[in-house]
């Protein structure tokens, strides 16, 4: 399938799931720069491909665009002729996309999509008889799909910053450059799911030590109404601290500040992927979801999983089901000192 010459490849949905195509696709893209490479993903998120290969176009759409048979298909054909695609490359395998392969193919179009590893992944989240063993990595069964299309590669992305720099100026609307010496750290303490959230009280002793340190700045990320709610309030209460939440300065922006902090906490969540593809030393805290499932940061060293060998753990692929014993203890048997003393060992380096 190699031989092709304009390859249409799809993902969509979570901002963590798209994001996690970047070290792959860019890997390709760099590997084979006669090939030309259209990634059709959300429209919100064509803004995380920084500093891409020349090869590769970002074709952003709104989700309506794909929300039935007809319009699906549709869209499918005109971007097939537009673009004179000849292999599509399904990195989703869900139905809209399932939809625009039979496009695809009844156009002539070569297709290829990736294998999820659904059965493995039952057996690692079964209630009894678990088989607690890594899974392979999304972003390796992205590279897996590739290679079955006939792109092989050596992986070789290290962050989207090219020589590993980002400039001051593009997130210069939420503060001045670092100084000498000063320390920068982020707290992501949000995710999509509950049982993904390291508990509000805890994170926030993280937070009143953190930011009680002399030359010392946090940053605080969050989405929604609610979010903004207690991030403000945390940034009201504790000095050298700023919230971006609600703020809306775009991805690109987050993402050059993510590269300069030299320590970031997150939950299992879109911004544990972005922060560790922008190049950040990343903290992961996990609960109802474990690494082992296939979705952990980009590059980020198994001892920065903050985690317990809780034995129900995990209950689920994206932490959206119940805690099934109500206690919760995945995540209230972390000790907050647990994830200060981390801190402490990432910026004392």
């Amino acid at each position: 399938m190699a031989d092709n010459k304009n390859i249409l490849v799809t993902r969509f949905a979570a901002i963590g799931d798209v994001a996690m195509t970047i070290p792959t696709l860019y890997d390709v893209c760099q590997a084979y720069p006669e090939k030309n490479f259209f990634m059709m993903t959300n429209s919100a998120l064509a803004e995380i491909f920084i500093n891409k290969p020349n090869n590769l176009s970002i074709i952003g759409i709104d989700l309506q665009e794909i929300n039935s048979i007809t319009k699906s298909w549709a869209l499918t054909k005109e971007t097939v002729k537009k673009h004179s695609i000849d292999l599509l490359i399904d990195l989703q395998d869900e139905w809209p996309t399932q939809l625009m392969r039979l496009s695809a193919h009844l156009s002539g179009v070569k297709t290829i999509h990736i294998d999820k590893g659904l059965t493995e992944k039952k057996h690692l989240i079964r209630a009894s008889l678990k088989i607690l063993l890594p899974l392979t990595h999304a972003i390796d069964r992205y590279r897996e799909t590739f290679s079955n299309a006939g792109f092989d590669t050596t992986p070789a992305f290290e962050n989207i910053f090219p020589k590993n720099t980002a400039s001051p100026s593009i997130y210069s609307a939420i503060t001045e450059p670092k100084h000498k010496n000063e320390k920068w750290i982020g707290i992501a303490p949000f995710a999509k799911y509950k049982e993904k959230i390291y508990p509000l009280h805890l994170m926030e002793q993280v937070l009143r030590d953190l930011s009680s340190r002399h030359n010392t700045k946090i940053f605080l990320f969050g989405g929604g109404p609610y979010e903004q709610k207690i991030l403000s309030e945390w940034a009201r209460k504790y000095p050298s601290t700023i919230t971006l939440a609600g703020k809306d300065y775009g991805l690109n922006v987050e993402m050059a500040l993510f590269h300069d902090l030299d320590a970031m906490i997150t939950m299992d969540s879109a911004n544990m992927q972005m922060a560790s593809l922008a190049g950040a030393p990343v903290l992961a805290i996990w609960g109802a979801t474990h690494p082992y499932c296939g979705f952990g940061g980009w590059k980020i060293p198994e001892e920065n999983n903050i985690q317990l060998p809780v034995p129900c753990r995990p209950c689920s692929l994206f932490g959206n089901k119940p805690c099934i014993t109500g206690n919760f203890r995945c995540m209230t048997g972390i000790n907050p000192s647990i994830i200060i003393d981390k801190v402490n060992k990432l910026i004392l380096k």
